[in-house]
């Protein structure tokens, strides 16, 4: 977000290097170094008490150290590919075709590590999984890059990264090959490939989810971990979604993985650039670049609060209630209405936005980057919103909506840039203090969703259809 002069950005990039895949190779996580805090619920995803020991034997894996890494890709891929055996002929009308050069396991550290098909040395394997349509195998990093995703975000990060290379697999078994999208660039542009792959992802986890897998579980806490993960892999702030290589920036992914989840595996196949909507942008100043778009913290308060108001304003307006503006009160202290909401706090007794402009919301602000700020700010003016339409300031409902009218708000910046815009990196931010703290999403007694995935949700809800969708009526 931004005023003429200046544009929020991304303060602190998880993921350090440009991802460039292979023209033969579809890749998740190809020249990015793996970063990042494990969240709750990032523990195993095998089924207990299997007759199997916990997991698929790898032997059908190409050099395959028969280590436990290795056995968990296994156990992931006969799951993913028992889930496209089901589903492909109910959404493709045509049964599924195993994929049939094989599974590759790479130990990246062993130069003497036979290079898998569509390679020419181990190396080029390091820190990524990749498929490659032109030999029909998958082939991983066991060394570099399944460990560490594992022990910062559980088995779920696997499960994310392999269901997402053999979505690749279904857009070819689909007839969405590598030619059709080089003969039309535009119509079948890399972040559209990227997306689709991401939402068969979702479709895959929500049927684990469901219970239907034959070795897999996940709870609800470790959705948050899958989306940690997957954020991991977003492309560096300021890559243009037209760019060759482009993956989607943090919100374009959760955004996909969340439509397959919700929506199911035929949501997936008809994506288009037409009906998806894509957020990642590029920086368009040199200026904006240098200083990744971040304003101060004081600055962002103050300059923030009369777009907000007259965003506000004019949704409650359009109820046919009045606006009581609120005060926005940057302060020292614990908010006047108490800290239940955490350190940005809207007080209906006043109609004060309180802002504790201690080291907890600063830090936020500079380790995520200054939009997690203004989130925080749009969901206390959502609050706002509701107490003004006279609507339920706490409960389920409420926790949903001030999510909603905060995405709402962030949407129209995007749809609609005029003097306040969205920078680059926005709404990565926004995704990362989503997932990170429930402040967003708390109600006037400081309850919340428990998830962050449940509060990206409704967040995306109101980037992505509006105001309307909030059900502020």
């Amino acid at each position: 977000m931004s005023n003429t002069a200046n544009r929020i950005g991304i303060a602190v990039l998880v993921v350090a290097l440009v991802a460039s895949c292979a023209m033969l190779a579809v890749g998740f996580g190809r020249d990015r170094t793996v970063a990042g805090t494990a969240v709750a619920g990032s523990g195993s995803v095998t089924k207990p008490n299997q007759p199997d020991g916990g997991g698929v034997d790898p032997k059908f894996v190409h050099g395959t150290d028969d280590g436990p890494i290795d056995r968990l890709a296994a156990t992931v891929i006969t799951d993913v590919q028992d889930f496209w055996r089901d589903t492909f002929p109910q959404v493709f009308g045509s049964p599924w075709q195993d994929i049939d050069g094989g599974f590759y396991s790479v130990d990246t550290a062993d130069p003497d590590a036979e290079a898998p098909p569509c390679t020419d040395k181990p190396s080029d394997v390091e820190g990524n999984a990749f498929y490659c349509p032109t030999a029909d195998i998958v082939a991983w990093d066991r060394a570099a890059l399944l460990p560490v995703l594992k022990e910062r975000f559980g088995d779920v990060a696997i499960m994310v990264v392999f269901s997402h290379e053999i979505g690749h697999a279904v857009q070819r078994r689909s007839g969405l090959t590598l030619e059709k999208q080089q003969a039309d660039p535009q119509k079948y542009p890399t972040i559209l490939i990227e997306s689709m792959a991401d939402c068969y992802a979702g479709s895959f986890v929500r049927w684990v989810s469901d219970g239907h897998a034959p070795h897999l579980q996940i709870s609800k806490e470790q959705l948050d971990s899958a989306m940690e993960s997957l954020i991991v892999f977003r492309d560096p702030v300021g890559t243009s979604q037209t760019d060759e290589g482009a993956h989607g920036d943090a919100f374009d992914r959760v955004s996909a993985f969340q439509d397959g989840f919700t929506g199911g595996p035929k949501l997936c196949s008809q994506m288009t650039v037409a009906n998806h909507k894509f957020t990642q942008t590029a920086f368009l100043r040199e200026s904006d670049q240098a200083t990744g778009g971040n304003m101060p913290f004081n600055d962002l308060v103050t300059q923030m609060a009369p777009n907000l108001d007259a965003y506000f304003g004019a949704v409650v307006g359009q109820l046919g209630k009045q606006w009581p503006k609120p005060t926005v009160k940057p302060s020292d202290n614990t908010p006047a209405c108490g800290d239940a909401q955490g350190p940005v706090a809207f007080c209906p007794s006043t109609d004060e936005i309180d802002v504790d402009a201690t080291d907890e919301l600063r830090g936020l602000h500079t380790s995520i980057g200054d939009y997690a700020t203004g989130t925080l700010l749009a969901s206390r003016y959502g609050l706002a919103t509701l107490s003004a339409a006279g609507k339920p300031t706490n409960g389920e409902q409420a926790q949903h909506q001030v999510l909603c009218l905060a995405g709402s708000y962030t949407g129209a910046l995007l749809d609609t840039p005029g003097q306040f815009t969205l920078s680059p990196g926005d709404l990565d931010e926004a995704v990362q203090v989503l997932l990170e703290v429930d402040y967003a999403g708390r109600d006037d007694t400081g309850k919340a969703m428990a998830t962050g995935f449940d509060r990206i949700d409704a967040f995306r809800t109101g980037v992505l259809q509006g105001v309307g969708s909030c059900q502020v009526t």
